[in-house]
């Protein structure tokens, strides 16, 4: 048996699993309360002043990643130089914050500055860090899989949940919960995470040489495409759910629910077949290529009113399942081989520039989304994103995955 294949059937020391399992619950708790709003916000920002604007929809969508993509960058340096968890603390401050003011809009353009405010608490750099801080090489992957699996498992479960909520307490009442469960993020912050270890020194010139490496280059560009592509969709899934298979917002948790649990049953093996066989590669290029094909079949789909209920329904049900299948996975292997290229004196910085390139994806799919359309309708939605994964797997031809087996220093 290899030496990589022993590193991967290592166990997780206890003081390990709680650092992943409290920073994969901070993370889930954010991004929840993040993304809770994206199955709904569609329809129901229409009911807010200037909400007739469909473009403006999608930059209000979207305008969290706008803010994220400024500040991922500074707050992952703050992190390199003060520490990971007080800046993570003062993320969580302004992500609370900025769940008030949603809470409390009533027009568009004050959503969009809440909006903003949320996602000006950009830590998702100084969490990661931190992980890669409190896990040995052999347990990165895993560590990061539970991160990144959080993030999945939270935009599944906000698909799920956000229409019967939204039914419950409205719009307004969706960001009182967002609000809540940044304050639950405080909570596991400082009793369930571990103490972070001692900062090492920043050597000069780690960051621009970070900006020059290609294989951070290529993750970068890979994390921004692979978010501009999920806001996107989401500015049409919704809509064509009820358009083609007729179910009302309340109940598209059917749909959302079985295609991400059946996702996570790739996820695992996926993982380990990247690990232990030393697979990392074909597994990325494969998941992208999933996430291609599902823009491909939705653009098959979009006008086929005459389908039936019951075979439309299926067809969308196959094409997220899918789609969370490539996104789990990519989630997963990115922030994972980013810790690793990356020197241990920079990590917080390297993430940060990693996070900033996904904030500006989230907040370039949301207004590529809404301006898509309202100009060429569902169908020049998913070629749009089509056409995203399909630029991606240029980039992965012209700059072939070279996977460090250890951590440099």
């Amino acid at each position: 048996m290899s030496r990589t294949a022993d590193r991967v059937k290592e166990p997780m020391l206890p003081d390990e699993r709680r650092a992943a399992l409290g920073l994969a619950a901070i993370f889930a708790l954010r991004m929840l309360g993040l993304f809770i709003v994206l199955p709904v916000f569609a329809v129901a920002a229409r009911d807010l002043t200037g909400g007739q604007d469909v473009a403006a929809i999608g930059l209000a969508l979207g305008a969290y990643g706008l803010t994220q993509a400024c500040l991922q960058l500074p707050f992952g340096i703050l992190a390199d130089h003060w520490g990971r968890k007080p800046v993570i603390a003062c993320g969580l401050a302004l992500f609370v914050a900025g769940s008030i003011v949603c809470a409390l809009a009533d027009s568009i353009s004050a959503m969009t500055l809440g909006r903003m405010l949320q996602g000006s608490g950009a830590i998702s750099a100084a969490i990661t860090a931190l992980v890669a801080d409190l896990t040995r090489d052999s347990q990165r992957s895993k560590a990061m899989a539970m991160v990144g699996g959080s993030i999945a498992l939270m935009f599944a479960l906000s698909l799920a949940v956000a229409p019967v909520i939204f039914g419950w307490v409205g719009l307004g009442g969706l960001f009182w919960l967002t609000c809540a469960l940044g304050l639950g993020a405080f909570w596991a912050l400082f009793r369930l995470v571990p103490a972070a270890p001692p900062l090492p020194a920043v050597v000069p010139g780690t960051f621009r040489q970070m900006l020059v490496e290609p294989r951070l280059i290529r993750l970068n560009l890979g994390v921004f495409i692979l978010h501009a592509i999920q806001i996107a969709m989401w500015v049409a899934v919704p809509a064509l759910l009820i358009q083609l298979a007729g179910l009302p917002l309340q109940q598209h948790w059917m749909i959302y629910v079985p295609a991400v649990v059946a996702s996570f049953f790739v996820l695992w093996p996926a993982m380990m077949q990247a690990e232990r066989h030393k697979r990392m590669a074909q597994v990325f290029a494969f998941a992208v290529v999933l996430i291609g094909l599902v823009q491909l079949g939705f653009v098959l789909l979009v006008g086929r009113e005459n389908l039936g209920q019951l075979l439309a329904i299926s067809l969308i049900l196959l094409l997220i399942a899918v789609f969370f299948t490539g996104f789990n996975i990519l989630e997963a292997l990115q922030p994972s081989l980013i810790s690793r290229i990356a020197p241990a004196t920079g990590k917080a910085r390297a993430l940060g520039i990693y996070n900033t390139l996904q904030s500006l994806g989230l907040f370039v799919g949301g207004a590529m989304g809404g301006w898509l359309l309202q100009t060429g309708g569902y169908a020049a939605v998913f070629a749009g994103c089509g056409l995203l994964a399909l630029v991606w797997l240029i980039i992965l031809v012209k700059w072939p995955a070279r996977v460090p087996a250890e951590t440099p220093t």
